[in-house]
């Protein structure tokens, strides 16, 4: 097995950031439908039942369903980069893709400083990464030009 490529902070964020705006793509028009332009000055932090199953139950499911059958979200896609098990360098489980979802609220309540802590961390691992056992890697290609992990 070659050296993995971590996939570092910063393009870590690129790929959050474009992840953000596809979900916001498909979000904002549902909530714009069913609550008007009202949702935008609200207070609350979840106005309902809708907005709680389109802000918060459909992304979380988007997300987990698109690491089960991509290894990555659409932002991690464009980078080239795949989420794997931090051991084996196999796709990790079902299990493992869920406690990295949970593992995100973990690293954002001090502060972020769970995501920070991937541009700290010799193996780039978030919390979320550390409590889930996995890694963001970029495949490598080797002399023969196929891709290893």
């Amino acid at each position: 097995m070659q050296p993995q490529e971590y996939i570092g902070f910063w393009l870590r964020v690129v790929a959050s950031l474009i992840d953000s705006v596809l979900l916001f793509i498909v979000t904002a028009p549902l909530l714009i439908a069913y609550y008007g332009d009202t949702y935008w000055n609200s207070d609350a932090f979840i106005q309902g039942p809708v907005d709680l199953l389109i802000s918060w139950i459909f992304p979380a499911i988007a997300i987990v369903l698109f690491w089960i059958k991509k290894q990555a979200t659409p932002g991690k896609l464009m980078l080239s980069a795949q989420i794997v098990d931090a051991r084996t360098s196999n796709k990790p489980t079902t299990s493992q893709y869920i406690y990295r979802y949970v593992g995100y609220f973990v690293a954002t309540i001090p502060l972020g400083l769970g995501f920070i802590w991937v541009a700290f961390d010799k193996r780039k691992q978030g919390w979320h990464d550390k409590l889930a056992g996995t890694i963001v890697i970029r495949p490598q290609t080797n002399s023969s030009g196929s891709v290893s992990f």
